[in-house]
């Protein structure tokens, strides 16, 4: 398979053939129409197998769109009543004549009884794991009844909380402003289901992945994984997960010549296989035969597995100067540092992710130059097809486990069904070289070190021995022992090694001397770099925003279209969110004050996106080039995580991109700060400094080139200085122009090679808040839509210096090739992508373009 440019090296991507088949397993799907109704059947009808309650009563007409203006609380019924699926099928006699038939199920969210033909086979409790059943005596030629009958998650959590009675696991509940449900921690389901300061509570009932059944004799196949294992020479181990009677396997594989035997015992057992080559290896093909109970059987069948040749370290080693240790991943023996964001789910209904949705994502991740993301530890583990398009477009992945901002109960039960969890979830998941590394939980740590929860420091123990009996000894043990390719950390944020030098709860999870840090400040000005931690990986960070007009249009109606409506209160669920962003823009900016209702309401959200946009495009920056600085002990910055890449429904939140897949403001920018190669200008007591950071691995020769511009007009005059690495008052540059001052001006820059070609994008720098700066005058802008073989794009044509022009079609789906953009020169042409049909006259009707001055 040739690798994509983007992939990072060492992402070799091989392909596996392995024959297996006389004896494999038979599978019949029986996803489908199911026929569903609740606790007294009032409510009844027909529901998606896979799918969710809410998605089948939307489908049904018993609810509207559940995302609509304040559904989250007028649907709250749902989760608070028990439902029932139900499918009746046959069997072919080849599939009865198996010696063996197990029912299964794939993924059941979350509490649930499972009855055959009126026989209870089990129940199920975690929406994590997959579930088996030996079903073959029950099974008849027609009319099998299968039912799946579901408990109310959110009484069910409140009646382990209650059982719970030696001690409280806190939190007990979300914040009021949630308008979420209680005791989450309790049931191991989406934790943000229940409501989080991002999302809506809609605590999800169903059967979130298929059901099947498998049938075979002696033995079944359930999984061949590998990772790679490098010491002293090249290993590859792969893992074949066989479900058999007493026996021995033996695995060959021609190409590596390798041919071994293992026994394996009772069934479900997970069977090593270990196997030496070079790097570089093609596809190869696994033969594997077993020995039961003195029988001899060949399995022929065609199995795909992927292989791959990558090795990934996190380097935790002492840094010279500075005290404590670095944390930055080496992948095939090169520090690469991580650019992207945090991935949350996209849905609030997983059953409505479809492959689109995904791919939109990834690539509009992938096309805004991220390398990186982190599946945050309060959704769900991914679909497969994630996990593929990550490795396919070499995005790194960074793989929380589903815990997040709470303690958790460790009775025996929840551990065990924990432990389940984790075995499968890693034997799913370890043969995607995209993912980098195992995280234990998200902000646990944290939560116990600054006690969060007001715990007593008399039972500070018993939560740190929870803590402990969960993470490290279960969890991290278990991953440990099935994936041992890749490093684990406990928690994120984390001291990494030295909170575990200190019994894996350190006194500063925040300490940027180690490990990764999260930071949020809402009220500290966010132009001031001197407010962000010097840290030595950024695995969190951002700022909120609202999304455009056109995707709240959709869920609201008239009377919610003012920034202190009952809608937009309800709809952030971020306590004095609303309040923050305000406070935060007027910092540097004229807050909208058109007498226009709706016009000052769609001006306010454009001014909360460019205040995201350019808090984290302040922040980014600063990790970037903190990469290979010791300040005052401090640096060696060696990753940029913000928070959030995307929305689980319509609503302000931290997100770049919107719920549906629009880009904010703040996407567009990333798209120049996470560029390879990118200039970094920025003010330390009245002296400009101007980094060159490249992520290419030849050296490259960079000169900086400086203009400092009028605020008045798009003049094609400026002061220009040339320099490899720049620092100069500011006060002297603006001698040079003669007519600037802080006030009028402010600089463009940009970095050109040997031969003056620019390398990178161009940035600015503004010398005063454009709020206080003389001469910006309102633009006139006109925009004209045009068609060639190329596709679509827009010329602008302005009299005067624009500040973030923002362009907008909107619910014509697409993006443009760059927006929000600091217009200096008389025109531009940005490149349209629709992602459906369009044409020239419906984007020429639906395009509006804004900036700065056209809101006050």
């Amino acid at each position: 398979m040739a690798l994509n440019s983007r992939t990072p090296a060492g992402f070799v991507l091989c392909l596996c053939l392995g024959l297996f088949c006389a004896f494999s397993a038979h599978s019949v799907s029986l996803d489908g129409k199911w026929s569903l109704r609740n606790s007294d059947g009032s409510v009844a009808g027909s529901g998606s197998v896979p799918g969710c309650v809410h998605s089948a009563l939307q489908q049904l007409g018993y609810i509207q769109d559940p995302y609509f203006r304040f559904n989250d609380v007028a649907y709250r019924w749902i989760a608070f009543d028990n439902w029932t699926y139900t499918t009746t099928f046959n069997t072919s006699e080849q599939l009865r004549s198996k010696q063996k038939v197990v029912l299964v199920l794939d993924g059941v969210d979350t509490v649930a009884s499972v009855q055959l033909n009126g026989f209870t086979l089990g129940g199920t409790d975690n929406m994590f794991r997959s579930y088996a059943f030996s079903v073959r005596p029950l099974l008849k030629e027609a009319e099998n009844v299968l039912s799946i009958s579901l408990a109310s998650p959110v009484l069910y959590a409140s009646q382990r909380r209650k059982a719970h009675s030696a001690y409280p696991v806190p939190p007990e509940c979300p914040p009021d402003v949630q308008n979420g449900q209680c005791h989450v921690n309790f049931i191991r389901k989406e934790q943000s289901s229940f409501s989080w300061d991002w999302g809506p509570s809609f605590p999800t009932l169903g059967l979130w992945r298929g059901v099947h059944l498998e049938a075979f004799d002696v033995l079944q196949l359930i999984q061949v994984s590998s990772v790679p294992l490098f010491g002293t020479s090249s290993i590859t181990t792969s893992h074949v997960h066989i479900r058999l009677l007493d026996g021995l396997v033996s695995v060959s594989i021609p190409e590596l010549f390798s041919d071994q035997t293992y026994q394996s015992g009772a069934v479900g057992g997970s069977t090593p296989v270990h196997s030496q080559g070079p790097f570089g290896l093609g596809g190869f093909f696994i033969l594997c035969s077993f020995f039961v109970h003195g029988g001899f059987y060949t399995l022929w069948s065609l199995y795909l597995v992927q292989v791959y040749f990558r090795t990934v370290e996190l380097v935790q080693e002492p840094v010279p100067g500075s005290p404590g240790l670095s944390f930055f991943f080496r992948i095939n023996s090169k520090p690469v540092f991580l650019k992207g964001s945090n991935w949350i789910p996209a849905h609030a209904f997983q059953d409505q992710v479809t492959p689109d949705i995904l791919l939109n994502l990834l690539h509009s991740a992938a096309d805004a130059n991220m390398n990186a993301l982190r599946v945050w530890g309060g959704g769900v583990y991914e679909q497969d097809q994630f996990y593929d398009l990550c490795d396919h477009m070499g995005i790194m992945v960074w793989q929380d486990f589903m815990f997040a901002c709470a303690m958790y109960p460790t009775e025996a039960d929840f551990i065990q069904t924990v432990r389940s969890e984790v075995i499968q979830q890693v034997q799913r998941l370890k043969s995607h070289p995209s993912i980098i590394i195992w995280s234990g939980n998200n902000e646990n740590e944290a939560a116990l070190a600054t006690n969060w929860f007001d715990i007593p420091e008399s039972h500070r123990a018993t939560y740190v021995k929870d803590y402990v009996t969960l993470y490290v000894e279960n969890i991290r043990a278990l991953v440990q022992q099935e994936d041992p390719s890749r490093p684990f950390l406990v928690s994120s944020p984390t001291n990494g090694a030295e909170s575990e030098r200190e019994g894996w709860v350190a006194s500063n999870p925040y300490d940027p001397h180690f490990g990764d840090t999260h930071f949020y400040s809402y009220e500290d000005d966010c132009w001031d770099w001197s407010t962000f931690p010097r840290t030595r990986f950024a695995s969190e960070f951002g700022f909120q925003s609202w999304p455009s007009f056109s995707t709240l249009k959709t869920v609201s109606v008239d009377d919610d279209w003012s920034y202190d409506s009952n809608f937009s209160s309800h709809r952030q669920h971020h306590e004095h969110g609303n309040q923050q962003m305000l406070r935060q823009a007027a910092l540097h900016f004229h807050l909208p004050n058109s007498t226009d209702a709706l016009k000052r309401f769609t001006h306010t959200l454009y001014m909360t996106q460019v205040m995201q946009a350019q808090c984290v495009k302040a922040q980014t920056e600063f990790y970037r080039r903190s990469q290979t600085e010791i300040i005052d002990g401090k640096g060696r910055t060696m990753g940029a995580l913000y928070w959030q890449l995307n929305d689980i429904w319509p609503a302000p939140s931290w997100s770049s991109i919107e719920f549906g897949g629009k880009w904010k403001m703040l996407h567009y920018f990333a798209q120049d700060f996470f560029a390879a190669v990118l200039p970094v200008g920025f003010e330390d007591d009245g002296t400009l400094l101007i980094y060159a950071v490249s992520d290419l691995s030849p050296d490259l020769t960079l000169r900086a080139v400086v203009r400092v511009q009028l605020s008045t007009k798009p003049a094609t005059t400026s002061e220009s200085l040339a320099v490899v690495v720049l620092k100069q008052e500011v006060a002297a540059l603006l001698a040079g122009c003669g007519r600037c001052t802080r006030l009028s001006c402010l600089l463009t820059f940009h970095l050109e090679d040997g031969t003056g070609v620019q390398r990178g994008p161009s940035n600015y720098h503004f010398l005063c808040s454009p709020k206080d700066a003389e001469g910006l005058r309102k633009a006139n802008i006109t925009a004209k839509v045009q068609e060639d073989e190329s596709g679509f794009s827009v010329t602008l044509r302005s009299d005067a210096v624009a500040p973030f022009v923002w362009l907008d079609v909107g619910n014509i789906a697409g993006r443009f090739s760059s927006n929000g953009f600091l217009m200096v020169s008389a025109d531009r042409t940005v490149g349209f992508t629709p992602w459906r049909p369009t044409s020239v006259s419906q984007l020429s009707t639906s395009l509006s373009v804004t900036s700065l001055r056209d809101v006050y």
